[in-house]
């Protein structure tokens, strides 16, 4: 059976004091309520993982990065290799969020070199896929997908693949007003997961969670995961509100 995941994005927010609030809310809650076996990863900024690892070790949360260097080490000021993630307590990187491919300007093979080096850093990557609005509008978001996938995942051996999380966002439908439907949520899923199955075999492409990324809330969350090829969400703002981030969690 695949696991269920839910994965809390905090973006560029909170400063200490406000994520160690946030983690100290989230884990009471869950604590009280949890009522399934979902697993819980929390993403906050980097100057917080140390922290946020520490608060929450000997507990079912998990935390990850929101993103790692596409270097192993060397003269890159500002950058954070996935080594150093590693040692502060993680367990999981995101890789490949849309704002990373559109903002930044990843590429796909800088998304490859990413995910070698979290996995050689025994950290589980979530790696993100999705269109933007002209290419669904353009009927390409298939093509698009399939690319990323190839690009930065396909020639990975059986094995390193099936330590990756997939996160779908349908980028056209984050912050633009649009809305994506179940249907369209379960017909991508479905998509990924047949790509899978077509480089990696069937076993494969059944154990891995794909996620839903797609301005997931407390509203429709359940619906969402109630798809078949949902797995969980990758979530952004819902995150930094703990009662709204719980509900999702217990929307399985």
């Amino acid at each position: 059976m695949r696991d269920k995941i839910v994965a809390g994005n905090w973006k560029m927010n909170c400063n200490r004091e406000e994520a160690l609030s946030l983690v100290t809310e989230i884990s009471g809650m869950l604590q009280d309520e949890k009522n399934n076996s979902a697993t819980v990863i929390l993403a906050p900024p980097f100057v917080h993982i140390g922290a946020i690892s520490h608060f929450v070790n000997g507990s079912p949360v998990k935390v990850a990065a929101q993103n790692c260097a596409s270097e192993a080490s060397g003269a890159y000021t500002g950058e954070v290799s996935a080594a150093m993630i590693k040692s502060v307590g993680a367990d999981f990187v995101i890789i490949g969020h849309s704002e990373r491919r559109n903002y930044f300007l990843e590429s796909n093979a800088t998304l490859a070199k990413k995910t070698e080096l979290a996995l050689m850093a025994h950290l589980k990557p979530i790696f993100c896929v999705g269109e933007l609005l002209p290419e669904r509008e353009a009927a390409m978001h298939e093509v698009t997908v399939k690319k990323q996938l190839e690009e930065s995942l396909f020639h990975l051996s059986d094995e390193k693949f099936s330590e990756i999380i997939i996160a779908y966002e349908p980028v056209w439908a984050i912050g633009t007003g649009k809305t994506a439907t179940p249907a369209q949520a379960q017909e991508m899923h479905l998509f990924i997961r047949n790509l899978i199955a077509s480089k990696y075999g069937n076993a494969i492409a059944d154990a891995t969670s794909i996620l839903y990324g797609g301005s997931c809330n407390e509203l429709n969350a359940q619906e969402l995961f109630a798809l078949p090829d949902v797995d969980g969400g990758l979530i952004g703002g819902a995150s930094l509100k703990s009662r709204s981030f719980v509900n999702i969690i217990k929307s399985f």
